[in-house]
């Protein structure tokens, strides 16, 4: 196994995802994270370019700083695999099913973990009869959201029957299918899991994300320095706080992911829901995961470094 010292590491970014910019910021972070700590450290496009290219400079491991399709969903973690390359996070499998979030809720289902009421539809279905059907299951205070899609990108909260219509045809045209769920009003919260060297999980402590009042954690909210807060521990009883590392580490093993995860929740008085999980949250300046994890004890250069050992120690998916 190569060392991380003696290691050369391509850091992905980019490219055709509706989340690129953001996914380049995380990318500047890992790799200025792994600056002096490996023998070498490139950025790499994601574009048509990108294996041939992966290929040419030949590292010892990938770091997919990506979010959304096609970098979070299994498609670039099935072109690492056939190229012999290790990288970090999830393989093809749990990556394709996290990132649906329908399919994901499957999954997590079978464990009995607490979601929320929902209705799938999909493109081709007529709008009167789609918007009968969810009315009936779950009235028209809903959350409309792509099934495959991250940073609430097309997530519209809906509290009327028009707005019920608009929020399925933004969300439709982003995705050949929509998800719709009851709303459920509580806290914003999320959860990371870290796997150790030794494949041990590990929760990090529980972060209440905080906006201003009559907004909610949007695309705006995630990425604007300012315009959230992370609140760390969770503002919830202990026994709350333990309940929802537990989901977080049941839900990061039934999907069958590696490395991290964060799990996303809603916490009312009554109930706790498990949203999704994400296989590769961002790493930006305003991203709960790097918080999650120095709170836990890891500064940002140690993460990076300990998701980039656990790549090399494991080594390729499929060997040539």
């Amino acid at each position: 196994m190569t060392s991380l010292a003696d290691a050369r590491i391509a850091v992905l970014m980019g490219g055709p995802s509706a989340e690129a910019e953001v996914s380049r910021v995380s990318a500047a972070g890992v790799a200025h994270a792994l600056q002096g700590r490996c023998a070498a450290v490139q950025t790499f496009e994601l574009d048509a370019r990108c294996a041939e290219a992966l290929t040419a400079w030949r590292p010892d491991a990938v770091f997919p700083a990506l979010h959304g399709p096609p970098g979070e969903d299994g498609t670039v973690q099935g072109l690492l695999s056939l190229l012999g390359l290790p990288y970090v996070g999830s393989d093809v499998h749990a990556s394709a099913v996290a990132m649906d979030k329908a399919l994901a809720k499957q999954v997590f289902r079978t464990a009995e973990l607490p979601l929320a009421r929902d209705v799938l539809v999909t493109r081709a279905e007529p709008r009167p009869e789609a918007i009968a059907r969810i009315t009936h299951a779950l009235g028209v205070n809903v959350v409309v959201k792509p099934t495959r899609q991250g940073s609430a990108l097309g997530v519209t909260l809906v509290e009327d029957s028009s707005g019920l219509e608009r929020a399925l045809e933004a969300a439709l045209e982003l995705d050949s299918e929509v998800l719709i769920e009851e709303r459920v009003r509580g806290m914003e919260i999320t959860a990371g899991v870290l796997e150790q060297s030794d494949g041990a999980l590990v929760p990090h402590p529980v972060i209440e994300i905080a906006t201003p009042d009559g907004t909610w954690y949007d695309y705006e909210h995630r990425y604007t320095a300012g315009e959230s807060d992370h609140i760390i521990p969770a503002r919830l009883p202990a026994a709350t706080l333990a309940e929802l590392q537990r989901i977080a580490v049941v839900a990061h093993r039934r999907l069958g992911c590696r490395d991290l995860s964060r799990a996303d929740f809603v916490v009312s008085a009554e109930r706790i829901v498990l949203l999704e999980v994400n296989t590769l949250p961002g790493m930006t300046p305003t991203s709960l995961y790097p918080d999650g994890a120095a709170a836990l004890g890891h500064a940002f250069p140690e993460l990076i470094c300990a998701l980039v050992s656990n790549a090399l120690h494991r080594g390729p998916d499929i060997a040539f």
